[in-house]
Order: structure tokens, then sequence, then C-alpha cells
């Protein structure tokens, strides 16, 4: 299995995804803004925008596992149909 690789983000790039850690964890619902390298130490960074904040998430590349395309139009209908 290949992993998260920097191609792999930058497909993701301005799209809504789950991210999945290495650890476990999942990230829900968070636009994937931008792909950063650090100079000093070389590590490459995700920046990430959750849904309906304006905070952004930096997470190392290294730490993500994989990620899941989220279709926003299906949950915006979702939730209109409960209400």
């Amino acid at each position: 299995m290949e992993g998260f690789t920097r191609n792999t983000a930058r497909f993701f790039l301005g799209k809504n995804v789950n991210l999945h850690l290495k650890d476990g964890s999942v990230i829900v619902n968070v636009q994937l803004a931008e792909i950063q390298k650090d100079d000093l130490n070389g590590e490459v960074f995700v920046k990430c925008v959750p849904y309906g904040n304006g905070n952004m998430l930096k997470i190392p590349l290294r730490s993500i596992a994989w990620a899941k395309l989220l279709d926003l139009n299906m949950i915006e209908t979702r939730g209109k149909q409960g209400g």
C-alpha cells in the first residue's frame, strides 16, 4: 500500500474530505486548502479548513493514512429533509 502522498493530497485540494489518520482517529468534513513544505526540517503539511469554520488546521502529511471524498450536496439535501 502506497499511503497518502503529496500527489494524492493534490488530487483532494479544494475538496471536502474525511481525513483518516494513522493513529486511528478521523478528522471529519474538512476542505483541503493547501500543501506546504517546512523549509527548516523538510516536513510536508496539509492545511485544511473545517466545514463552517474559518480556522485552519495544519496536519503533517506523514500522519494521514487516507482520505474519503465527501459529497456536500448529499449532506445538505439530507439535512433539509430532516427539518
